[in-house]
């Protein structure tokens, strides 16, 4: 007589894939921008859906180094679909972003990709029409000795 096979235990199911997190914990010089892009893609790569986060409390003092290198960060992350948001940004920092302009494309994260592609995440509105612009008061045009007439 054959005996029974013993039966398996059941396969828990997979976990998720965990959030991706870039840990800055030391100053930002320029030469470390290229690979830092180059961890936060392979990063971006292997976590789960969602906007990349960038923890920044390690960065010490910031300056326009750790600005360059969080602009770089957001392309990359952006073009891998994905949005970028900051973690443990001081107030220094996010007063360095808003003077830079920088403020919202860091700290706005793409939804899915879709606002990135239509310019929202960084701050752009893409289409429409020119601005029309009025004469500035008191302000007439010269013109010079020779010059052809209109």
């Amino acid at each position: 007589m054959a005996r029974p096979e013993p039966e398996k235990p059941p396969t828990p199911p997979p976990a998720p894939p965990s959030p991706a997190v870039l840990i800055l914990g030391r100053p930002v010089t320029r030469a470390e921008v290229e690979r830092l892009c180059e961890r936060l893609s392979a990063l971006a790569r292997r976590a789960g859906p969602g906007p990349v986060t960038v923890d920044v409390g390690g960065v010490g003092r910031p300056d326009l180094a750790v600005v360059e290198a969080l602009a770089r960060l957001r392309l990359t992350a952006g073009r891998l679909g994905r949005g970028l948001q900051l973690r443990n940004a001081c107030g220094e920092l996010r007063r360095l972003l808003t003077w830079t302009g920088l403020d919202e494309a860091l700290t706005t994260p793409a939804a899915s990709g879709h606002a990135l592609a239509s310019g929202h995440a960084l701050g752009l509105e893409l289409g429409g029409e020119a601005e029309q612009r009025e004469e500035a008061l008191g302000v007439q045009e010269g013109v010079e000795p020779g010059d052809p007439a209109p």
